[in-house]
């Protein structure tokens, strides 16, 4: 293969560059005046595009290395070939992007948004004087992702198809139904990554960090696994005690349980589900569940929306990707639960009144909820010490009162109409 040389490429100016990125985004406002920005094969290495919107621009075969694309819109944008060694994209938005043979070495994804992005193989071709195809490459050849930082990234749906990722971290990445086939994932970190759905097929993933992934109905069909670490991931099989194992069905259970509420105590049994998994059960949507012991279970996935669950013991439980809008959670305990990617839109998490004069807040503290969802949600009192909400959605949330003491708020979107919300998470 022939190398790009770095002399055919047009350096750009940090003038020049801003200069383009003006026409483009009066072109996206509709103003007169706008055009297109075309970085194709010029060399942009070092400069400064954060924060910008440049959704569609082409920077195919472009040199991007150490640029600053921090929280810059890239959507639909075109990277085909380029060049994008240590470069800062966190926080950016590259949503169905095509990367095609870009070189990612180094690169900071952390908190990108990658949905339906192209990562596959890639190679750019030119023809010389006799009509041939000449490939051409950067230094480090097509598909390299090596040490990549894609920590929390969102890869859901993208296409990696034989990506040479080695050592990349993708700590925490939501990848569901990512197509990984013949990608090379020696010694990546995929450290509580939701991969559920993906395609691993002929994989390499000898000596990764699995532990704690999702990989619920995840493909492994001749994938290689040496030396990979599986410690505590979720699989299709059984997490915790079976359901089948209690002394009556579950769905009895259930039923006693809504008539003891029903009936303050009085008929029916408090049910306890503790270190059970629940994921068979199905749907526990709009369910009287108030007071429940389920410490420890497994709810992965499962819909309870709108349920009653007040006042319920749900300490270390696994909730992710949970659905729990409009669910009444006052005095809830979901310390040290996993809350990551639920979706916790208007639910209830203020203090439950158990006595005339006394309150009972709920507890998240040491919980696990980054990008949970927690728009208009009631969270007056809560408990977030050492939270980990780092890419949360908190927009138009009522913290009034919240102990936030300690906790993650990298990437969150806080809300900003309420005085007294703004300053409790500040």
């Amino acid at each position: 293969m022939q190398p790009i040389r770095r002399t055919s490429f047009a350096k750009l100016s940090q003038k020049d560059v801003s200069a383009t990125i003006a026409r483009h985004e009066m072109l996206y406002s509709g103003r007169l005046g706008g055009a297109r920005a075309v970085f194709a094969f010029c060399d942009l290495s070092g400069l400064d595009l954060s924060g910008r919107n440049l959704a569609d621009a082409d920077f195919t075969g472009a040199i991007l290395e150490e640029a600053n694309l921090a929280g810059t819109r890239l959507d639909s944008g075109s990277f085909f070939g380029a060049d994008l060694r240590r470069t800062n994209m966190t926080g950016a938005s590259l949503r169905r992007a095509d990367l095609r043979g870009a070189c990612l070495r180094g690169a900071n994804l952390i908190g990108a948004d990658l949905y339906e992005a192209d990562l596959r193989e890639g190679t750019i071709a030119e023809k010389d004087k006799y009509g041939n195809l000449k490939i051409m490459q950067h230094d480090l050849g097509p598909s390299d992702m090596p040490g990549a930082m894609l920590n929390s990234a969102n890869l859901e749906r993208a296409k990696m198809t034989g990506a040479v990722a080695t050592q990349a971290d993708f700590t925490d990445a939501i990848m569901k139904g990512c197509r990984l086939v013949r990608a090379n994932l020696k010694q990546a970190i995929l450290s509580g990554a939701n991969l559920e759905s993906a395609d691993l097929s002929s994989c390499d993933l000898s000596g990764a960090n699995l532990s704690g992934a999702i990989l619920v109905g995840t493909v492994f069909s001749m994938a290689q696994m040496q030396g990979a670490d599986m410690t505590g991931a979720l699989t299709d099989d059984a997490c915790g005690r079976d359901p089948a194992e209690l002394a009556a069905p579950i769905e009895h259970m259930l039923a006693s349980h809504t008539r003891w509420v029903e009936t303050d105590g009085r008929e029916g049994a408090p049910a306890d589900f503790s270190n059970m998994d629940l994921r068979k059960v199905g749907s526990l949507s709009h369910r009287l569940l108030t007071a429940l012991i389920a410490p420890g279970a497994n709810l992965y996935g499962m819909n309870l929306e709108g349920a009653s669950l007040q006042g319920s013991n749900l300490r270390g439980a696994d909730l992710r990707s949970a659905k729990l809008s409009g669910a009444d959670l006052r005095g809830v305990n979901l310390a040290n639960a996993k809350l990551n990617y639920a979706d916790l839109r208007d639910c209830k998490l203020g203090p439950l009144m158990i006595a005339e004069s006394r309150l009972m807040p709920a507890r998240l503290d040491g919980a696990a909820a980054r990008y949970g969802d927690f728009r208009g949600a009631d969270m007056r009192r809560v408990n977030l010490t050492g939270t980990d909400l780092a890419y949360a959605n908190l927009i138009e949330a009522d913290l009034r009162g919240a102990n936030v003491d300690a906790a993650e708020l990298t990437g969150a979107k806080t809300p900003v109409q309420r005085a007294e919300s703004t300053a409790a998470i500040a």
